[in-house]
């Protein structure tokens, strides 16, 4: 192939402005819960994400990238031609960096999913047509757009609504909850261990038995929950008979507990949507390293997963806080309990879909969690002129990405 160093350097600056987008928007939608309960502030919502992005992107990415990597595309109708194979996927990836700058420059929470596999989409019905698309895989993909959001939106609706009713309507909720909140944090930290030890583990050559891995996460998540109980007890409350005053001492309660969620929001999310950067760069180098070869898979390397990590937190840092504003603060009124049960639901339904090798959008699954939580305190709680923006921002995404991939692989195609 001709200009493949220069291939390779696109591909990578391509692979970084699209995980800048990804942390612009989607990241900024794993925080929004947190940053607008005021449970965390910005600023320690970016070093949160630094760190678990990078744990799930590494623990439990790896399946995730190879459904974006070659399971969109017939990519062996591609054989005889290897350089459309990287026009496609060097377009796509720019189409949905440039569509996700528009979006999180407008505060629209759009779907990083949506926008990179409308734009393969585009790019493989233009070449190959309708049948060289993997509608097999892309159908359970659009599927799982709407039954996500209604999985977490299920989800958060029983964990407030729990909340509520073990917590808040007790006649001492402060002292209820100091008993009630280290059993949440142990069903978030088993479900988080489950999926690491049973799916990330592999990707560092480690082989655990489904029931070995259930012992080991149930021995994490007793330790977790036992210092979250340590944890609790140095907190000190204003003694006061007061009702509101124990409500507000709860809410302080579940703020410090918005620091494990937050944790298992970064982590659900690197292990699923770092996968929309970096499954196309992947296809590039491996189809010019590998001298023009189509449909090969290689382990993923781990500079690519760094560019993906480095990038998405950088996206949050400078462009972040305009969705967080809207997530955050415009569906519902967010106050520590609800950011808490909106973050768990969807920590819960995206880390599990990560283990099955869905790509699903976890923009989605945040807003349906939201939706749920406002719910439990009934539907004039919800802001629904938001709602209906938000809704018209996800339907317009798949076409403008398949739209401006289309465009970019037009001129790649002239230029070179």
């Amino acid at each position: 192939m001709l200009h493949t160093e220069l291939m390779i350097t696109l591909a990578c600056i391509f692979g970084f402005f699209m995980a800048w987008g990804i942390g612009a928007n989607d990241v900024s939608n794993a925080m929004a819960t947190s940053v607008g309960s005021r449970a965390i502030t910005l600023k320690q919502a970016v070093i949160i994400a630094a760190i678990f992005e990078f744990l799930g992107a590494f623990l439990a990415g790896g399946q995730v990238t190879s459904t974006i990597r070659g399971k969109i595309i017939d990519l062996s109708a591609l054989s005889h031609a290897p350089e459309l194979l990287v026009f496609g996927m060097l377009s796509a990836l720019l189409a949905s960096g440039i569509w996700l700058l528009i979006a999180s420059y407008r505060g629209w929470p759009v779907s990083t999913t949506h926008s990179i596999v409308g734009a393969l989409i585009g790019f493989g019905v233009m070449n190959l047509g309708v049948k060289a698309i993997y509608w097999r895989e892309v159908i359970p993909i659009i599927l799982s757009w709407i039954v996500t959001p209604l999985i977490a939106g299920i989800f958060s609706y029983g964990i407030f609504r729990s909340i509520q009713e073990l917590i808040l309507n007790h006649p001492n909720p402060l002292q209820r909850a100091q008993q009630i909140v280290p059993f949440y944090v142990f069903i978030e930290a088993f479900v988080i261990s489950v999926v690491t030890l049973t799916t990330g583990l592999k990707h560092l050559g480690l082989e655990i038995s489904t029931a070995a891995s259930f012992l080991y996460a149930m021995l994490i998540a007793l330790m977790i929950m036992l210092l979250s109980y340590f944890i609790l007890g140095r907190i000190r409350f204003t003694q006061n008979n007061d009702r509101h005053i124990h409500f507000v001492n709860v809410e302080r309660l579940f703020g410090v507990l918005m620091l494990f969620t937050a944790s298992a929001m970064a982590f659900a999310h690197g292990s699923n949507d770092v996968a929309n950067a970096i499954g196309p760069l992947a296809a590039i180098v491996d189809v010019i390293q590998s001298g023009g070869m189509v449909g090969i898979e290689t382990e993923t390397p781990r500079w690519m997963l760094l560019l993906g990590g480095i990038g998405i937190v950088i996206g949050l840092a400078t462009f972040g806080y305009r969705v967080i504003a809207t997530i955050g603060t415009k569906i519902t009124e967010l106050t520590p309990t609800r950011g808490f049960a909106a973050e768990l639901a969807t920590a819960t339904t995206v880390v599990l879909a990560s283990g099955t090798g869905l790509p699903i959008s976890t923009t989605q699954t945040l807003v349906g969690a939201v939706l749920g939580v406002g719910l439990a305190r009934g539907i004039g709680a919800l802001q629904l002129n938001v709602i209906r923006g938000i809704l018209l921002s996800w339907v317009v995404t798949l076409p403008a990405g398949a739209g401006i991939c289309i465009v970019i692989y037009t001129l790649l195609r002239w230029i070179f």
